[in-house]
């Protein structure tokens, strides 16, 4: 029995590379902020696999826990994908404008709760387990009114390289999934016409070829088969 745990379940790319391991047979551990969308969700895919769902906020040290002792009575986790992340206030604000409090939040929740949850799964992780962190293009580079979403994803590439390093034990990847349609993008764009957009599902076959492959650790691009950086 293959496991895995996905954070930010419930919609976008975290449901659909769920129902993509859902169809291969994994048993699931989704977790998500909106109980409504993340039991949804389950519902629609409990015919293809073992699935739980537990909703809660990963910045929340209580949440973690639960979420560990679930896993516990798995007693192995294969793979983890840590794909929930905020975006900000929205319209994005400029870093005048964006407050050292909303500042912390996004770094909380989108760099800083990713790697509590290795620190909270970490026993359950054996060697050639796999760890998935969504990075994004606002990580090697700045955009107008993206400083608080961008440092936040530099901040967990940054932590995913020295993760990496640390545990040649595991495989870890630090993905750029390319620009989706997906529930964030259109926070950040208000009002504006996204359907040029690919769906999440355009995304998805890459990760595949990484939590199934052997890839080395390293930072990829989903909409690309090349490593952008070199792997360790």
């Amino acid at each position: 029995m293959r496991t895995a745990l996905i954070t930010g379940a419930s919609r976008g790319l975290g449901r659909s590379l769920a129902a993509a391991l859902a169809e291969r047979g994994w048993s699931l551990l989704l977790t998500a902020r909106n109980a409504q969308d993340l039991e949804a969700t389950r519902e629609a895919l409990k015919h293809l696999a073992p699935i739980t769902a537990i909703a809660g906020d990963v910045s929340d040290p209580a949440h973690r826990a639960r979420l560990a002792e679930e896993v516990r009575a798995w007693g192995r986790l294969d793979l983890l994908v840590n794909n929930a992340a905020v975006l900000g206030p929205s319209p994005r604000p400029s870093l005048l404008e964006l407050s050292p409090e909303e500042l912390e939040r996004i770094c909380r929740v989108n760099a800083v709760a990713p790697i509590a949850m290795v620190q909270a799964l970490h026993e359950f992780l054996p060697p050639g387990a796999c760890i998935v962190n969504l990075s994004s293009d606002a990580a090697p580079e700045c955009f107008e009114g993206w400083g608080g979403y961008g440092a936040s994803k530099a901040m967990l590439d940054h932590l995913s390289g020295t993760l990496a390093l640390e545990n040649p034990q595991w495989r870890v990847y630090w993905v750029d999934p390319g620009e989706m349609r997906t529930r964030l993008y259109e926070e950040s764009f208000p009002g504006d016409n996204l359907d040029y957009l690919h769906p999440p599902e355009v995304s998805v076959p890459r990760f595949l070829e990484l939590i199934q492959g052997k890839s080395p650790s390293g930072r990829y691009f989903a909409q690309d088969r090349e490593a952008l950086y070199p792997s360790f």
